[in-house]
């Protein structure tokens, strides 16, 4: 069982691509802030940025309970889905990326606030989600793919193919510093 990390700034598109992948291979898939929330797994809320503060060590635990629950029903892979994920311990790590200006009107149709806004917004134009992934797992472990101006079902077929194989890891191939 192969453990995948779907990673990226929030609004990227991580949610419905995992869905899509989950429908074209059957991997099982986690919407791990739905799991922080739901499971109590958190250390306290960032009430500035109305936000839980992930207990990772304890969503590491849960995840591992969740994947042996899973391999006795079935042998799917486990795609996890958040912005976070790329923090855990994964096999693979695919971070999905977005231009700046594309990221925030998406965030703000979602209700962000636009202190939220900017700092997504700066945060992808700094690659710090694939930075720590990299960091973390290694080069050979992470596949950066670029999600704007295109449809989810394109995305959802790169990540498949990282999944598979079929494609090298790749880093360093966005480049949205222009931004700034």
């Amino acid at each position: 069982m192969t453990r995948i990390a779907l990673t990226g700034t929030p609004g990227t598109g991580k949610t419905t691509v995992s869905e899509l992948v989950a429908e074209r291979t059957g991997v099982d898939v986690v919407h791990l802030n739905d799991a922080i929330r739901e499971a109590d797994l958190f250390e306290e809320r960032d009430v500035e940025r109305d936000s839980l503060v992930a207990d990772l060590d304890a969503v590491e635990a849960w995840l591992d309970e969740h994947e042996d629950r899973v391999a006795d029903e079935s042998d799917a892979d486990t795609l996890v889905e958040s912005h976070l994920s790329h923090l855990l311990d994964a096999d693979q790590v695919i971070v999905l990326r977005c231009r700046p200006d594309v990221l925030k009107p998406r965030l703000r149709e979602r209700g962000e606030s636009e202190a939220s806004v900017a700092e997504n917004a700066e945060s992808e134009a700094l690659d710090v989600i694939l930075a720590e992934a990299v960091e973390r797992h290694g080069e050979g472990d992470v596949w950066e793919i670029d999600t704007t101006d295109r449809t989810p079902d394109a995305v959802a077929d790169d990540v498949v193919a990282a999944m598979e194989g079929e494609v090298e890891p790749r880093v360093g191939i966005v480049d949205f510093i222009d931004y700034l």
